[in-house]
C-alpha cells in the first residue's frame, strides 16, 4: 500500500494528470454561459428537420434518430435523397454487424428519418438544420424559404463551418431564431458541436441549442461569429506553418510523423487528404477573392489544381491504393515540392521534429489568444475542449492553451521570437498576440 501511495502521488502531480483533470472540468464549464441564466426556459424539440442529405446532412439526421427524435430529411432531387438514405442505412447496418445495434433498432431508427422533397413538409419542425453547399448564395435561398414556411418559434440553424451567421440571419425576418450549429464530419461520430451565437440570437435559442447538443450526445461549445469560428480559424495558421515547413525542407510525412509522435491523432497532411483537399481550397479561394493580400498556400493550391483531392481521388499529399486508407509517400509530391523550392530560390534545410511541433502548435496557441481577447471564445478551456473533441489533440496534453500554460507562456513567446528571425519567416505572423504577450510578461497563464 505504501508503494501504491507513492506511485499515486507521483502520477497525481504529473503534467498528464493535470491535463486530464483540466479536460474533465473544462467540459463541464463549457456548458455554462455567463449571461444566460441556468433556469432559462428552453424551447421544446419534439420534431427536427435537416436540409441536405449529403455526408453532413445524413450524419446530422442520424444524430436525431439515435436520440429518438423524428427528423424530416429534405433534398431537392429524388436520386440525391435516395443516395443519402442508402448511406444512412449502410452506416446503421455496419453498426449492427459490429454488434452495436440490433436489426430491430436499425429499422426503428430508419423509421424516424422521414425523406421529403418539399419544404412544406418541414413546417411543423421545432428545429431545422441546413447542411447545404458552403456558399452564401445557396444558404440565402434556403433561409429565405425557411423564413416563409417554418412555424413561429422554430429554431433555424446553419451548419456552416466558416460563413457569417449574422449575414445568414439577415436573410430572415426572425434573426433572433437563427443560430449556428457546426457539426464535425462524420457528424454521427464526432463529439464536438460548435454552437455559434449570432448578434441577434435569443438567449432561449442558445440555451435550447446547448441542451439539444447534450441530447445528441455532443460536447457543445459556444463560439462568437468570425471566419471559421474557434476551431477552423485556429486551423488556418496551423496549416500555414505546416505548408511553410515543406517549402523550407520538410516533406509531408516528416511533418505528420513529428506531430503524430507528439500525440496528435493525425498529422495535418493526412487530415487534409481525409477531409478532401478541395474543401480547404474552396475556402482559400474565397479568402483570396475577399482579400487579395491574404497569405497564399501555393503548394496546397498546386496539389488541388492537379486534382489531387485526397483519399477520395486516390491521391493528395500522399497516394492511396484502392480500398485502403494507408497514406503512401508519393515521389510526384516530393518532385512538386522540390520544383517549388527551386523556382523560389529556397535552399532546403534539415528540420527537426521539435521545430515542426513547436511551430505548428504555437501557431494554434497564438490564434487562440486572439480569439480569447476578441470574446469569440468564453474561456481558454473552451478553446481546449474544441481541440480535444474535434481536432484529435492529445488528451494527455490538455488542449493547446493548457499545453502553452504547461510549457510556460514566457517560453512560448521566446520560441516565437526565435521563429520570427528565421530567414524564410513572416515576422508579422510570429508577433505574439497582445493577450499572450501580457500574460507572459506578468508570469500568468491562460487557464
Amino acid at each position: 500500500m505504501r508503494t501504491e501511495r507513492e506511485l499515486f502521488l507521483q502520477l497525481m502531480v504529473s503534467p498528464e494528470s493535470r491535463a486530464l483533470r483540466h479536460a474533465f472540468f473544462a467540459e463541464r464549464a463549457a456548458a455554462k454561459i455567463p449571461d444566460v441564466p441556468e433556469d432559462t426556459k428552453t424551447r421544446p424539440v419534439r420534431k427536427a428537420a435537416v436540409i441536405g442529405a449529403g455526408t453532413m446532412g445524413g450524419g446530422i439526421a442520424m444524430n436525431f434518430a439515435n436520440a429518438g427524435i423524428p427528423v424530416s430529411l429534405l433534398e431537392v432531387k429524388e436520386d440525391a435523397l435516395q443516395k443519402g438514405l442508402s448511406t444512412i442505412r449502410k452506416n446503421y447496418e455496419n453498426s449492427a454487424r459490429k454488434g452495436k445495434l440490433t436489426a430491430a433498432q436499425v429499422e426503428e431508427r430508419m423509421g424516424l428519418i422521414r425523406p421529403t422533397l418539399k419544404y412544406q413538409d418541414l413546417a411543423d419542425a421545432d428545429v431545422v438544420i441546413e447542411a447545404v453547399f458552403e456558399e452564401i448564395g445557396v444558404k440565402e435561398g434556403v433561409f429565405r424559404t425557411l423564413d416563409e414556411v417554418m412555424k413561429p418559434g422554430a429554431i433555424l440553424a446553419t451548419n456552416t463551418s466558416t460563413l457569417d451567421v449574422n449575414k445568414i440571419a439577415s436573410f430572415t425576418r426572425r434573426p433572433q431564431d437563427v443560430i449556428g450549429t457546426h457539426f464535425f464530419s462524420p457528424a454521427n461520430v464526432m463529439k464536438l458541436l460548435e454552437v455559434v451565437r449570432g448578434q441577434a440570437t435569443a438567449k432561449d435559442v442558445l440555451a435550447t441549442a446547448m441542451e439539444l447538443g447534450k441530447k445528441l450526445r455532443k460536447t457543445a461549445v459556444v463560439s462568437g461569429v468570425c471566419d471559421g469560428f474557434i476551431g477552423n480559424r485556429m486551423l488556418h495558421p496551423y496549416l500555414r506553418q505546416a505548408n511553410l515547413l515543406l517549402e523550407e525542407g520538410a516533406l509531408p510525412q516528416h511533418v505528420d510523423s513529428a506531430l503524430e509522435k507528439w500525440g496528435m491523432a493525425m498529422g495535418p497532411f493526412r487530415v487534409s487528404d481525409l477531409a478532401g483537399n478541395d474543401v480547404g481550397w474552396f475556402i482559400r479561394k474565397r479568402h483570396y477573392a475577399e482579400d487579395p493580400s491574404s497569405p497564399k498556400l501555393p503548394l496546397a493550391d498546386r496539389i488541388c489544381e492537379l486534382g489531387r483531392f485526397g483519399q477520395k481521388t486516390g491521391s493528395g499529399w500522399y497516394r492511396y491504393e484502392a480500398g485502403k486508407r494507408d497514406a503512401i509517400p508519393d515521389r510526384a509530391v516530393e518532385e512538386l515540392i522540390a520544383a517549388h523550392r527551386k523556382e523560389n530560390r529556397i535552399e532546403p534545410r534539415k528540420i527537426n521534429a521539435e521545430e515542426i511541433v513547436e511551430r505548428c502548435i504555437y501557431a494554434l496557441v497564438n490564434e487562440g489568444a486572439k480569439i480569447l481577447a476578441e470574446g469569440i471564445a468564453q474561456r481558454a478551456s473552451d478553446v481546449d475542449i474544441v481541440y480535444l473533441t474535434g481536432y484529435g489533440f492529445p488528451p494527455f496534453r490538455g488542449g493547446p492553451m493548457l499545453y502553452a500554460d504547461t510549457v510556460g507562456l514566457y517560453n512560448v513567446v521566446r520560441a516565437m521570437n526565435r521563429f520570427a528571425a528565421n530567414p524564410h519567416a513572416d515576422p508579422g505572423f510570429w508577433k505574439p498576440a497582445p493577450l499572450l504577450a501580457s500574460l507572459a510578461a506578468e508570469g500568468k497563464t491562460f487557464n
